[in-house]
């Protein structure tokens, strides 16, 4: 029987290919895992674009908290995302589900894991920020609605009221909408039931500027903020003084400053007009402690805190919006604009040597 030979060259060949076939094996199990490597490394969570978590504890628009959010994401609510300016920290709130504490309003929040006094304070917040969508539904004729507050400063203790809270606006069919902020006055004796809020225009008009119906909207302010449109805050409270500064490109600076430690609203007849009009056919008619928010413990806050809700108009005319939430489904109110949206760029904090463990509000508010 005639035996065929194999040629050395066909050997070699042979084992050229097997050797490359191996290689090839590898070399797509290498890559293989090193793209799973990579796809891991890459995850960019807030704390990466903003790192200043260890100061906060997160609140989520279904109201559970999530406390310190370092290397924390959720896509529902607190993520980020990227565009021509960079990587931004998205907070999400729809208009209705579960809220925290006594709020009838849901919020992605931030709030601050210490207390400072205002009389002592030396305590500092900034943020940049672009707010991307307010609820596309709500009765024109409520204050609160079409709104959400992007930064706050609020008691801890007693009745926990806010003597600030920055407000963006937009009504729907407008272009560019309010920067506002609120002084909530700190009422005196114990029936909080009659507090109200005094609003300060920025930019635009201030929370008093409301539609004549349901559906009918105010005019358009000439020198307002679009959705999109990035603008920047600056709160300081030092020594018992709190100094607001606000900024955006093509807008002129505004500065402010407000006594929290001495009251300007002790008496029934230093009510605001703007107050006269708003809160008082409500009923919320009552007068300031003389010393304000001196000696309760203060904290800073931060997200969307969504001022449009399910509730009836009839229950309160400033607050209540009867905005659409779809019994609490989130994905339909995402669907359909019924969310509040804020992008952050940026932020810092500045806490006092003098500040102390808030842990107590949480706990309360659990």
């Amino acid at each position: 029987m005639n035996k065929k030979s194999i040629k050395p060259s066909a050997v070699f060949l042979a084992l050229g290919a097997l050797l490359v076939f191996s290689s090839c094996n590898n070399t797509v199990k290498e890559t293989s895992e090193s793209q799973v490597e990579t796809k891991i490394d890459e995850t960019v969570y807030p704390s990466d674009v903003i790192p200043f978590f260890d100061h906060w504890k997160l609140i989520l628009g279904d109201g559970s908290n999530v406390g310190i959010a370092n290397k924390y994401e959720n896509k529902d609510y607190f993520f980020t995302t990227s565009d021509e300016a960079g990587d931004w920290v998205v907070f999400k709130s729809p208009n209705g589900g579960d809220t925290h504490g006594t709020s009838n309003n849901t919020r992605t929040e931030l709030a601050q894991t210490k207390k400072w006094f205002p009389k002592t304070a030396n305590d500092k917040l900034t943020a940049t920020l672009k707010v991307m969508n307010v609820s596309a539904t709500g009765d024109a004729r409520v204050a609160a609605s079409h709104a959400v507050v992007v930064g706050q400063i609020h008691s801890a203790d007693k009745f926990e009221n806010e003597p600030l809270k920055i407000f963006y606006r937009k009504y729907p069919g407008h272009t560019k909408g309010s920067v506002f902020w609120h002084y909530e006055i700190n009422t005196a004796g114990d029936d909080n039931a009659k507090r109200w809020d005094y609003s300060s225009a920025v930019w635009g008009d201030d929370f008093s500027v409301v539609g004549t119906g349901e559906n009918t909207y105010p005019e358009e302010p000439k020198d307002g903020i679009a959705l999109g449109e990035a603008f920047s805050y600056e709160v300081v409270v030092k020594e018992g003084i709190m100094t607001l500064k606000f900024t955006s490109e093509n807008h002129e600076t505004k500065t402010f400053t407000k006594n929290l430690i001495k009251s300007d609203y002790t008496t029934t007849a230093a009510i605001p007009e703007q107050t006269q009009k708003l809160f008082v056919p409500l009923g919320q008619d009552g007068v300031e402690r003389e010393n304000a928010y001196t000696g309760e413990g203060c904290f800073f806050k931060l997200g969307a805190y969504n001022q449009t809700n399910g509730k009836s108009p009839e229950v309160n005319k400033n607050w209540c919006s009867g905005a659409e939430t779809h019994g609490g489904d989130l994905q339909k109110q995402y669907a359909d604009g019924n969310y509040a949206e804020v992008w952050f760029k940026s932020g810092s904090i500045s806490v006092s040597d003098a500040a102390v463990s808030n842990e107590g509000y949480f706990t309360k508010n659990d």
